[in-house]
């Protein structure tokens, strides 16, 4: 009996498990997919007293679930009753938990609300049923469980991309290592605008578009017809060296300043076959350097692919 409980207690190390939590409209659903993007298992809207059963359920798995984000709101009626127990419970299990709270100012709450058309979880309980009240009621049902916060991100000035660094930064959801970094490249459209979150954006619409030849207009830079020729074209390759050389640069600066998060927006008119040509070919240079000391994770998205 008591070699399965040491059993038990030593395969709880290591368990990361941060609860997700704060008003409505700060955030909370995009937290949830930064950390389901980085590979946390995310649960929604889970009662405390089952966090420490889905624990057990994830190390029972192969491979194990080792890192575990619970979003948790005022829905919830046992919420603020029972997290502080259930902590204290996993903390003996050495289990690391923390509590992640987001707020925002109440007129950007309204607003946000505002552009989603819809109501306040908490408006129908409210004295006087408007939307002022249900964010005033839940701010009082929720003032203990911020008090208890490791950590409160006010998301009132934020972007959405401004909030996923945040997260990567606070807890090292990042990268496996102190300087790792996490490089999106992310083909675009320029008549579908050009991406806010963007670091570095990099324009290829001065190469010539495959669009205007017949045999490749319906193929996407993906193809290689398509990606032959983009590359092939006089100042590509070039383009890309230079590309990969300023990404390296600003690397270099984005370790040195502790930032873990660089987004490159490369965009050609319809984000269909130059943008996405490059993009692949930055991404796979940029993997190279990688490899070697295991500190550059890279994906590759096309925002705008198909779009037309």
């Amino acid at each position: 009996m008591s070699e399965q409980a040491n059993s038990d207690q030593s395969g709880d190390q290591g368990v990361d498990v941060v609860v997700v939590t704060g008003v409505s409209g700060a955030g909370r659903g995009t937290a949830a997919k930064v950390f389901e993007d980085l590979g946390w298992y995310v649960a929604d809207n889970l009662p405390p007293v089952l966090i420490s059963r889905l624990i057990d359920l994830g190390l029972a798995t192969e491979p194990p679930i080792r890192r575990l984000a619970v979003v948790m709101d005022v829905r919830s009626r046992f919420f603020s009753d029972d997290l502080t127990e259930v902590i204290h419970d996993l903390e003996s299990r050495s289990v690391r938990t923390r509590v992640l709270f987001l707020e925002a100012s109440d007129e950007v709450l309204v607003r946000r609300f505002g552009f989603a058309r819809r109501r306040h979880p908490l408006q129908s309980e409210s004295a006087d049923g408007t939307l002022s009240a249900g964010i005033a009621l839940e701010r009082e049902r929720l003032s203990k469980v911020k008090t208890a916060a490791d950590v409160v991100i006010d998301t009132t000035a934020l972007s959405v991309h401004q909030l996923h660094r945040r997260i990567e930064e606070t807890y090292g959801v990042g990268g496996d290592g102190p300087g790792s970094l996490q490089v999106t490249v992310q083909s675009f459209g320029f008549k579908y605008g050009v991406p806010i979150d963007a670091d570095i954006v990099l324009d290829l619409r001065f190469l010539p578009n495959p669009h205007w030849i017949p045999e490749l207009r319906e193929q996407t830079g993906q193809e290689a017809a398509v990606r032959d020729y983009v590359l092939s074209r006089d100042g590509a390759a070039d383009y890309v060296k230079t590309a990969h050389r300023l990404v390296e640069l600003t690397a270099a600066g984005y370790r040195q300043e502790g930032k873990r998060y660089m987004t490159i927006a490369v965009g050609c008119t319809g984000g269909k076959h130059r943008s996405v040509a490059i993009s692949e070919a930055l991404a796979d240079v940029i993997t190279g350097d990688g490899e070697g000391d295991g500190g550059t994770a890279v994906r590759v998205v096309h925002r705008d692919l198909g779009r037309e």
